[in-house]
């Protein structure tokens, strides 16, 4: 009989706030899936993905502190845009329930530019502050900033192991500028374990695997299916609900996929009377890309109420 003590690994996760959301709005948005990434899905990747680079069992591989970091609107500024103070909450309530603690500094102006200032500092203030008062075994970090180099090789002295999951994509957006992510060279060196999550993702894209499937959400299936309607020329039109609204574009639910509109394609309705939830009748086109999108966006009858998110945050999509 074994008689030998096992040990936890405890494991230390630490979100780039504002990578992690470009990331989750890209396999939104962009990427064939249309769906976000799941917090839950995702721990339960990364406590796997530790157990079989420690070589250790993954039901000993345990997240014991998990942190998010982002500059964020001021409350007066976030009220001004519509229900964001209610899907920030929402959002807060999301990270809660995975027990991350979450960390915000606003976003305030410099030279013109808005821009997070003391987020990457307060970061690396943290992971160093767990990894000693903690005894964390091994600390993950999803970001790609270089910037956290010297981080890294402070917690290769106290003989932490330090994994960084990144994913890199580019692509064109619909206003046609690119987009590009790239994890830092100096950053992935320096780690001791580096996982590229768009190579696992595309490559077992195919494959039947929980673990894998659960990295995104799975679409509600209490959305309303799509259907067609007839115009009163006679033509069909898809029919279908506003998903969410932008400054100057929007999202209309058409699962598995999210459609793109612009304002400009508006028929016989003003961007203004427009609000998550109203039922409206579309054309399907395709941009330069060749993504699906809405065109001849038309209102055929307004929401009772607020129905679905605001776009990038919402109490479904990132659960």
């Amino acid at each position: 009989m074994n008689t030998g003590k096992t040990s936890v690994t405890k494991i230390g996760v630490f979100y780039d706030g504002n990578y992690f959301l470009h990331v989750s709005n890209y396999y939104n948005y962009v990427h064939a899936r249309q769906s976000r990434i799941s917090i839950a899905g995702l721990h339960a990747f990364i406590r796997h993905q530790v157990a079989l680079d420690e070589n250790a069992d993954p039901r000993l591989c345990q997240i014991v502190d998990a942190h998010y970091f982002r500059g964020r609107l001021s409350a007066k500024e976030a009220s001004q845009k519509g229900n964001q103070l209610y899907y920030d909450r929402i959002f807060n309530e999301i990270l809660m329930m995975e027990g991350i603690t979450t960390h915000y500094l606003p976003v305030r102006t410099y030279q013109g530019v808005r821009q997070e200032k003391g987020v990457d500092v307060w970061y690396a203030l943290e992971a160093l502050e767990s990894a000693y008062l903690k005894d964390l075994d091994v600390i993950v970090f999803i970001t790609t900033n270089g910037d956290f180099k010297p981080l890294i090789r402070k917690l290769n002295t106290k003989g932490v192991r330090t994994m960084v999951l990144y994913w890199e994509f580019e692509f064109v957006d619909d206003y046609g500028t690119e987009k590009t992510t790239k994890i830092s060279q100096d950053l992935e060196n320096e780690m001791t374990y580096s996982v590229p999550m768009h190579e696992i993702i595309e490559e077992t894209a195919k494959e039947n695997n929980p673990l894998l499937q659960n990295l995104f959400v799975m679409q509600s299936v209490d959305a309303p299916p799509p259907t067609v309607t007839i115009r009163e020329n006679g033509e069909e039109a898809h029919q279908s609900t506003i998903l969410s609204l932008k400054s100057g574009y929007g999202f209309i639910s058409y699962p598995p996929n999210n459609l793109f509109f612009h304002f400009q394609s508006l028929i016989d309705t003003d961007h203004e009377d427009l609000s998550p939830g109203d039922l409206v009748t579309f054309d399907i086109d395709q941009n330069e890309n060749g993504q699906d999108i809405a065109v001849n966006v038309k209102l055929i009858q307004a929401s009772v109420g607020v129905s679905s998110d605001d776009g990038y945050v919402d109490e479904e999509d990132l659960i």
